[in-house]
């Protein structure tokens, strides 16, 4: 049976590192998001006028950390009903 690697972690099949990859740009773009969310929200805090919109930005930053680990769920979900029977198999 032939693996696949994807950095430090080695797959059954293609499909299975496609996946994990696809995931994990996902990951990294909620995780960009919410820090983009506070490093704005934080600046915005300096001055009265912008309070609103950064407590704003505080709570979207927020709602991406919470989704993170649902990424992971959703991924881990995805993998385990992926076949693990080689290359030739390439389930969704």
């Amino acid at each position: 049976m032939s693996k696949k690697s994807h950095h430090w972690m080695n797959f059954d099949t293609s499909k299975h590192g496609e996946v994990f990859g696809n995931y994990q740009k996902l990951y990294d773009a909620v995780d960009a998001a919410a820090a983009a969310a506070f490093v704005i929200g934080s600046a915005l805090f300096f001055s009265e006028a912008t309070q609103t919109p950064a407590t704003w930005l505080f709570l979207i930053g927020s709602l991406f950390f919470a989704i993170r680990p649902c990424v992971h769920l959703a991924r881990d979900f995805h993998m385990s009903r992926l076949p693990n029977n080689g290359d030739k198999a390439q389930g969704e």
